[in-house]
């Protein structure tokens, strides 16, 4: 009786895993949350996954390309993550009123969404990323580049900065995905552009087979060739249709009403993301006082933890989807529980992937380089920052939520007074005055990234989420 018991229960397992693989018709505003967020957390931590993926390939292949190449990935993605802002600040507003349009059972409304949320990305990439490829140099000279890093890093720069159009259409396109509940294609489209970047990295960088030997300016070259076909594939699923939304070409106009709403989202949005890449830049900026080693390690190890966290954030994207198609379809309080409900499921994850870290730090930043400096400097950053971990799971969810229920200002407020006003001065302190140097700065962003979780708790306690309308 036991073993039939268990049979059916894995049965059921992988039935569920393959539905959320191929993509589920599943109505998430009804039926068990666990079943809800385990269909939508499959396919978004997957996603999440393969981007992580792509982050530590990409710099595990430039690593052998010295300390001036790994600087110089480090601190052009540094500029980027203002441009990661930009679209993930669109991508709240569009996941936010596709999730809310697909709750009421208004699919009409949520493909105009999308497509005006499409439209303000194309329009923001193109103005950020023209002029960025033209100064590009200019901007890792302000970055506090070192010569050396700027005879390597020119070029590298100038396509990563230029072709940030094609960042925020892939961000947004997912976005609108990921709304409407469709979290299969939004990773489908990550796995084809990120495996297409992991192939032609080395083939790139360094010339194998009829390919030239481009150094550092393959990688970048590798992952913008893999992001443009991922975003020629979402147009393309987006006319043709996923299980909760779909595109006609007649919904194809700008409407300027939706435009004004899905703006004052975003505008919140883009500063809330903004504030934590702002302190990034800050960090790096501080960190690179102490050379291109310290710099080095501090992109490995950065890049290493970026890798779990990810996976982490794709789950904690679940409660977004969950919170705005159950606020559409009138159930605030269904909306709370799954909230409450992926915070536990997500501790348990970053809590097991910190206590890893902390024990195994080293042999795993010696997977990336031999260098015993940035050995010691990675190691110490994968120890330090993990042992925020569990807070961390509990700020992407909470944020999430407050997100996918169109209240984007609360944590825009949060994140103003623990990135800006705790995290950038306290990290200065520590590594600078008194002496911490790097190690400063990893418990700077363990301090303030914990206080930034227990007031998105407190906060998104208080239930005024639930009276959003967008």
């Amino acid at each position: 009786m036991a073993t039939a018991v268990t049979t059916r229960e894995s049965s059921s397992f992988w039935a569920s895993v393959r539905e959320a693989l191929r993509g589920s018709h599943q109505d998430y505003t009804t039926g068990s949350l666990t079943r809800a967020i385990f269909l939508l957390a499959v396919p978004m931590v997957l996603e999440m996954l393969m981007e992580s993926l792509f982050a530590i390939v990409d710099v595990f292949w430039v690593a052998r390309l010295g300390a001036e190449s790994v600087a110089t990935v480090g601190l052009v993605e540094a500029m980027l993550t203002i441009m990661y802002a930009v679209g993930m600040g669109l991508g709240l507003s569009a996941t936010a009123m596709v999730a809310r349009r697909v709750g009421e059972k208004d699919r009409e409304g949520a493909a105009v969404a999308g497509v005006q949320a499409i439209s303000l990305g194309l329009l923001a990439g193109l103005t950020m990323g023209v002029p960025c490829f033209y100064f590009a140099p200019h901007l890792l000279r302000l970055m506090g580049a070192s010569p050396a890093v700027l005879a390597v890093g020119a070029s590298y720069a100038r396509i990563a900065l230029g072709g940030c159009c094609v960042v925020l259409l892939l961000i947004l396109n997912n976005a609108v995905f990921r709304g409407a509940g469709d979290a299969a294609i939004a990773m489908r489209v990550l796995w084809l552009s990120n495996s297409i970047n992991l192939v032609l990295d080395p083939c790139l960088i360094f010339g194998l087979g009829p390919f030239p030997r481009l150094g550092v300016t393959g990688a970048a070259l590798a992952t913008l060739t893999g992001r443009s076909i991922g975003v020629v594939y979402q147009i393309y699923r987006l006319y043709r249709g996923g299980e909760h939304i779909r595109i006609f070409a007649r919904q194809v106009r700008i409407h300027a009403e939706v435009i004004a709403r899905l703006l004052r989202v975003s505008l919140t949005g883009i500063a809330q993301m903004l504030i934590p890449h702002i302190a990034w830049i800050s960090l790096m900026r501080i960190v690179s006082v102490f050379g291109s080693t310290a710099l080095a390690g501090y992109a490995i190890g950065i890049r290493i933890i970026v890798f779990f966290i990810l996976p982490a954030w794709g789950l904690s994207g679940a409660a977004a989807t969950l919170v705005g198609q159950n606020l559409g379809a009138g159930q605030p309080e269904r909306a709370e529980h799954s909230v409450w409900k992926t915070g536990v499921y997500n501790a348990l994850v970053m809590g097991g992937v910190g206590a890893f870290f902390i024990v195994f730090s080293g042999p795993v930043v010696r997977l990336f380089t031999h260098d015993p400096e940035i050995v010691s400097i990675g190691a110490a950053c994968l120890c330090i920052v993990s042992i925020g971990n569990i807070g961390y799971a509990y700020e992407m969810v909470m944020m999430q939520a407050f997100n996918g229920a169109g209240d984007t200002l609360t944590p825009t407020i949060v994140n103003f007074f623990g990135f800006i006003v705790l995290e950038i001065p306290l990290a200065y302190a520590l590594a600078i005055p008194l002496g911490m140097r790097s190690n400063g700065v990893y418990w700077a962003i363990t301090i303030s990234e914990s206080a930034i979780a227990v007031a998105m708790v407190l906060l998104f306690r208080r239930g005024r989420w639930k009276e959003k309308m967008i």
